[in-house]
């Protein structure tokens, strides 16, 4: 069985002087999703757009959204963000006391449901939540910030996952992979089993590609959909 490998753009690395052609040029590229962080200068130490920004990105396009609620007690957030309709609202197992209720709160909007781990947070925090998750969010880099490297034992991180979806027949789960997805990294996250890469500035939107070109490099290292 194949699952098809998808790229996600991370809309906190785009032009916004020129959000909307850097749009255009998603679309015409065939991105499959827009990631917008949202952040709240507490759970991470820094400011990043925030829930308007979704119904804004929603008016411009028809790629659909996927939101990483970087923010301490998401619950209080999910409500208004599902009203924007995003297609995946993922929040942060670290930021919350009552994950399994976070994520039901996200999926009785019918909008699918998403945790994400800290590059220090272990696999075994998903042993009574597996049921309740569509995707898991591994991030390779302490969250905040764009520019980091990667922390190289989050690629075993990745293969460990895989493995846990194959043992409990969960391999509809989506394993994305947030933080420093750069063109030398891709090859071995897709390798431990990634399935969804967000592109920032080391490869969607760096400075030596433009936003097509990136994507046609990205798609070279896929070359294939994962075997499941």
């Amino acid at each position: 069985m194949y699952k098809r490998i998808t790229i996600s753009a991370s809309l906190a690395c785009a032009n916004f002087r020129n959000l909307e052609k850097d749009i255009r040029l998603l679309e015409g590229s065939g991105v499959e999703y827009i990631h917008v962080d949202v952040m709240d200068g507490l759970f991470v130490p820094n400011f990043c757009l925030d829930l308007s920004i979704v119904e804004i990105v929603k008016s411009m396009t028809d790629i659909p959204v996927e939101c990483h609620l970087m923010i301490q007690n998401p619950e209080r957030y999910i409500d208004k963000l599902a009203s924007y309709n995003p297609e995946y609202i993922s929040i942060h197992y670290e930021a919350t006391n009552h994950a399994q209720r976070a994520l039901n709160q996200i999926k009785s909007h019918n909008i699918k449901a998403g945790i994400a781990l800290v590059p220090a947070t272990p696999l075994t925090c998903l042993d009574y939540i597996i049921d309740d998750i569509d995707m898991l969010v591994i991030m390779t880099v302490n969250p905040g910030f764009a520019g980091q490297r990667i922390i190289p034992a989050t690629i075993g991180k990745i293969q460990d996952a895989t493995n846990l979806f194959r043992k409990y027949n969960k391999n509809n789960i989506e394993i994305q992979v947030d933080g420093n997805v750069s063109f030398a990294n891709i090859p071995a996250m897709l390798d431990a089993g990634a399935t969804m890469l967000v592109g920032g500035t080391s490869s969607l939107f760096s400075k030596d590609y433009s936003i097509p070109d990136a994507v046609t490099e990205i798609r070279k290292l896929i070359k294939q959909d994962i075997i499941v």
